[in-house]
């Protein structure tokens, strides 16, 4: 079982209002990722960078900032990937392809985002530049107003979602009291997540501001290995799985309410790796929203569609159920650097399966799957990784 990728180091900056620029979080976390798989710069093919930036930071032409962790990378191939908020799984996937093919052996592969030096209208515009532009009804909307209405739709076919909406938050951020990296280490607390109020205004119709992500700075690297080269590492994940699925941008063209690519994405994942969505140990996902969560449950099969709220009633998503989703408090608390996300997912969930995961370390866990996306479930990466 494998596709012949290996992650054999990574590393990790807190999430967060940092005082960090975008060159000391890349070359932080890369030092890092290097340092844990023990090798050099000199042992490294080639870079990818993950790096939406959409006019948030000035430094467009980031990925040879990579180089300056370490004297051995210098005049190594180095190249950014932009794929909105999977533009970190694109950067993974584009080095799994690379190693896949033969061309490298070993490879380094960093996400990074500065956002919080902008204000939230700001940023808000930068990441709607993401959204389809060339319809009257679609140009320049907001994603919390996409989402927003994603549940709106959602309540209308199967029934209120936010009571539900409100516990996925909650789990979120106690989960991610046990996460040094974390943005927002508090617990919030079912009540506060279910109801309107000065601290907790609604941003849009169906979606209060603990159904948002964070705007957060912070960086994640990792570092992959071709298999036949996996056993000369201490500490090794291997990807079961790796499938990248894209749906069409104009939300007119399809279901605002429904995760078709994530579907197909995760299912095809599964399928790649020969499991069912039982043989799960945990799973990182993409809660940009809380709703669409919600939607993953069903998307992950671990629910049907309109019952995703029975993954929580079950208590089967939690941390002590039998598939926690989002141990890490996902980007609700841990917080959401864009380009940084997908490989933050997959550097905590090779910690998981490693051993080093430190508080947040579930008991042996020998599958996970990684959720990162991009868009409006346009752009869909699902990884299964094991030990």
């Amino acid at each position: 079982m494998g596709i012949g990728v290996s992650i054999v180091g990574s590393g990790h900056t807190k999430f967060g209002r940092l005082q960090e620029n975008l060159e000391q979080l890349i070359v932080s976390a890369s030092q890092e990722a290097l340092q844990e798989a023990g090798v050099s710069g000199d042992d490294v093919d080639a870079v990818f960078l993950g790096h939406f930036n959409a006019g948030m930071a000035a430094d467009a032409f980031a990925s040879s900032l990579i180089l300056q962790a370490d004297a051995g990378l210098r005049f190594k191939p180095a190249t950014r990937f932009e794929n909105a908020c999977a533009s970190g799984a694109a950067a993974m996937y584009a080095a799994i392809d690379a190693i896949k093919s033969g061309r490298i052996e070993v490879a380094l592969v960093v996400g990074v985002e500065k956002m919080t030096h902008n204000d939230t209208a700001g940023v808000t515009r930068a990441l709607a530049g993401a959204g389809y532009q060339n319809h009257a009804d679609e140009a320049g909307v907001s994603f919390p107003a996409v989402f927003a209405r994603a549940a709106q739709i959602y309540g209308q076919r199967y029934g209120d979602p936010l009571p539900t909406m409100a516990k996925i938050a909650a789990k979120n951020h106690s989960n991610a009291l046990l996460n040094p990296y974390a943005q927002l280490r508090k617990d919030l607390g079912f009540e506060f997540c279910n109801t309107v109020s000065e601290k907790n205004p609604l941003i849009e119709p169906s979606l209060r501001m603990s159904d948002c992500s964070l705007i957060s700075d912070g960086a994640a690297a990792v570092v992959l290995v071709a298999e036949h080269r996996a056993a000369e590492f201490a500490q090794r994940a291997h990807f079961a799985a790796a499938v990248h699925v894209s749906d069409l941008l104009p939300l007119h063209s399809r279901d605002w309410a429904s995760f078709v690519g994530p579907e197909k994405a995760i299912q095809a994942a599964y399928g790649q790796a020969g499991i069912q969505v039982q043989d799960l140990n945990f799973a990182e996902v993409h809660d940009c929203f809380t709703i669409a969560e919600l939607l993953l449950y069903e998307a992950m099969g671990l629910a049907e569609k309109g019952k995703g709220f029975e993954a929580l009633a079950s208590g089967t998503v939690y941390r002590d159920g039998a598939v926690p989703v989002n141990v890490s408090g996902g980007l609700k608390a841990k917080g959401h650097p864009v380009g940084a996300t997908g490989v933050s997912m997959h550097v905590l969930a090779y910690r998981q399966l490693t051993g080093q995961a430190g508080e947040m370390q579930l008991t042996a866990p020998k599958l996970g799957l990684v959720f990162n996306m991009g868009g409006a479930a346009v752009a869909n990466y699902a990884s299964v990784l094991s030990v």
